[in-house]
């Protein structure tokens, strides 16, 4: 028994046309919906609880000139220097110690999910940049990133689900 309550060798994957998690066995190559004979389902529960399979995140992103394409919905020539995005969105956050993440997102940042207050719904592993991916898996429900790099630019990450 592994630590996360199944049986060795399966693993918990996510199907993204079912939406929903299935367990496959690497050394089979078999797929299966309900949890495999053998699995301490209680034990299962606390280790996807602690290690989801995918997560819930809105974000704030600021481009800079050094973005993997410094153009958004807001400038289609981003020129401002890495340094004084990162002092930004340093500010940024201060700001929500009063404000709420949605409107701060609406109001500032560089990605098209600014229309839903930053929310990128659901994604699992190897969906997003790793920076990004590492820092929103690190997460608990409701709290909130340092600065975090990518090559999209510099992002505040909040955990939402």
């Amino acid at each position: 028994m592994s630590t996360n309550g199944l049986p060795q060798p399966w693993t918990v994957r996510y199907s993204k046309t079912k939406k929903r998690e299935y367990f496959f066995n690497p050394e089979t190559k078999q797929s299966i919906w309900e949890e495999p004979e053998g699995t301490d389902h209680t034990a299962l529960k606390t280790h996807l609880a602690e290690h989801p399979v995918r997560v819930r995140a809105q974000h704030i992103l600021l481009k800079h000139s050094e973005s993997r394409r410094p153009a958004s919905h807001r400038s289609e020539h981003i020129t401002l220097p890495k340094e004084q995005a990162v002092k930004e969105l340093e500010q940024l956050k201060q700001r929500l110690v009063t404000e709420n993440f949605e409107s701060l997102a609406k109001e500032r940042s560089d990605c098209n999910s600014f229309k839903r207050g930053g929310d990128l719904g659901f994604f699992g592993k190897g969906e997003m940049q790793p920076s990004f991916e590492k820092a929103a898996f690190q997460l608990k429900v409701g709290e909130l990133s340092d600065i975090v790099e990518s090559d999209s630019g510099v992002h505040l990450i909040k955990r939402i689900g």
